[in-house]
């Protein structure tokens, strides 16, 4: 059976920004799906202890209001998705996360800020985002994960909401394995050393198209974790 027709679980992050090592969790979403057996999900709505800013919360429909009054405080949101994606990596299921390298590094530094343990090291992980770049470099237009449910024709649903993305990230990984042949012969510790390199190609190809304009643009090469530097991440 090919890791794509194999159980798989989804991972997304709605937050506060942008910047890994300084913006919150406000929405998560762990959801098992595929492998025969049916759907399990999990989702928490987290007050994230900061103001949410406006460009924010019109991306993801979560106001600071909103958060203060229905969510759960940080850091126990934050223990549970921990131990809800521990457990699915004890059980050997891949975590299929867009652009990986945001959602689990801010994940990271969440349970830093919080004095809790981050995820083992070096457990499988399928980035749609880093195979959509390797498979089909030369493809032309945004690669958001709207943009990839278009092209590998998978249904979002709720874009930006994170359960909705979260599944979607999950679909948009099975499609990929379907369309791609080589792809889907790849055992899953192989899959997850070769995203490694080709994440690592990517981003030294944007940091050099970037630094065109601005000399000091700085793409990190690491993924699917940006190794932890700043101690005042807080």
């Amino acid at each position: 059976m090919s890791w794509h027709t194999d159980r798989l679980c989804g991972f997304d992050l709605e937050t506060t920004g942008v910047d890994v090592e300084r913006d919150r969790i406000v929405t998560a979403c762990v959801v098992q799906c595929g492998g025969g057996q049916p759907t399990a999900s999990a989702t928490w709505l987290v007050d994230p202890g900061v103001d949410i800013p406006e460009q924010a919360a019109k991306v993801h429909g979560i106001t600071t209001e909103r958060a203060r009054a229905e969510g759960q405080p940080a850091a126990e949101a934050v223990g549970e998705i921990l131990a809800a994606l521990g457990q699915v990596i004890a059980s050997g299921v891949p975590v299929v996360a867009m652009n990986a390298r945001y959602d689990l590094t801010l994940l990271d530094r969440e349970a830093r800020r919080h004095g809790l343990d981050p995820l083992p090291a070096d457990f499988p992980v399928v980035d749609p985002y880093v195979l959509d770049k390797a498979y089909d470099r030369y493809r032309r237009g945004s690669r958001k994960l709207v943009d990839l449910c278009a092209h590998y024709q998978v249904p979002i649903g709720d874009a930006h909401s994170a359960d909705a993305d979260a599944i979607a990230a999950c679909r948009v990984a099975w499609r990929m394995g379907q369309r791609f042949p080589q792809l889907a012969q790849y055992e899953l510790h192989e899959l997850h050393s070769a995203q490694r390199g080709w994440a690592a190609e990517q981003a030294a190809s944007l940091q050099e198209y970037l630094r065109r304009k601005d000399p000091a643009a700085h793409c990190p090469t690491e993924w699917p974790l940006i190794p932890h530097q700043r101690e005042d991440a807080s």
